[in-house]
């Protein structure tokens, strides 16, 4: 956490520590209650202008629904993480139409490139963020202009049917996990097909995919291949090795913000409009 502190503070921030990050129970940083009442403080408090979450794992869903979000509708603030943060990125577009910052947390930072710290320093302070980069392997080229959503595949399957849930349709939805097996990434990527999200995208982005197990008998597919058969028959672009995911490379995407996205043999580029 110190070298985390310092980062900020070099960046002209002044940095206020919640209750939670010295908290422990059990494999959560405090109860439901004490992590909810934390992220409520900051909400309510118009001095802080962002709250960075120390660190994913899980939690979240449990103490998404103590939280009263209202006062973000005229105060609203940068709400950064990744992983299980990803349901917050969720619930607040679905329910407040609100931008937020998927990137590197305070946990991560020992361990982060210099890039995507940089990337992350762009985000929060409002310079220019775009990427740019040659695809290594399979692609769908194309052009689209949408609306970035998405974060954490397991997460976004765990919002759908729920109040953290949004329409997919015109999108361009970026996606990544950790840690999952091949089959499971399969039923997760066709639960999101069959449940009427993958069609009517505007674009596609699968970021890392780190620690994927197989079982014994071998699933048979990458996960490019899984990808690829269930969006076979869809026209939009879609591209792979994205630098953003649980990877030291996890570069900053805002959440909710219009951009355009260029897939080609020659490159993939990601713009903010």
């Amino acid at each position: 956490m110190t070298d985390a502190i310092a980062l900020l503070e070099s960046w002209g921030l002044e940095v206020v520590l919640g209750d939670t990050v010295d908290a422990s129970y059990y494999q959560f940083a405090g109860d439901d209650d004490l992590r909810a009442s934390d992220m409520q403080h900051f909400i309510d408090n118009d001095d802080i202008k962002a709250i960075i979450a120390a660190r994913g794992g899980y939690g979240t869903i449990r103490m998404i629904d103590k939280v009263n979000f209202e006062r973000l509708k005229t105060n609203p603030k940068w709400i950064i993480g990744f992983s299980d943060i990803t349901l917050l990125h969720a619930h607040l577009y679905a329910n407040y139409g609100l931008q937020t910052i998927h990137g590197q947390m305070p946990v991560n930072i020992p361990d982060a490139s210099s890039k995507s710290l940089q990337s992350l320093k762009s985000a929060l302070l409002g310079s220019e963020v775009y990427y740019h980069y040659k695809p290594h392997g399979q692609y769908k080229p194309g052009a689209a202009e949408g609306i970035l959503i998405g974060g954490n595949l397991s997460l976004l399957i765990a919002s759908l049917g729920s109040v953290s849930d949004f329409n997919y349709d015109s999108k361009i939805l970026f996606i990544e996990d950790v840690g999952e097996y091949l089959y499971a990434v399969d039923r997760m990527i066709r639960t999101l097909d069959r449940a009427g999200k993958l069609k009517n995208l505007a674009g596609l982005i699968v970021g890392g995919f780190t620690d994927i197990k197989d079982n014994d008998v071998p699933f048979g597919q990458t996960i490019t291949e899984i990808v690829m058969h269930v969006v076979k028959d869809y026209t939009y672009p879609v591209c792979f090795d994205f630098p953003a995911g649980h990877i030291p490379d996890n570069r900053a995407l805002i959440l909710g913000r219009k951009i355009h996205l260029e897939v080609s043999a020659e490159k993939i580029d990601l713009n903010y409009l």
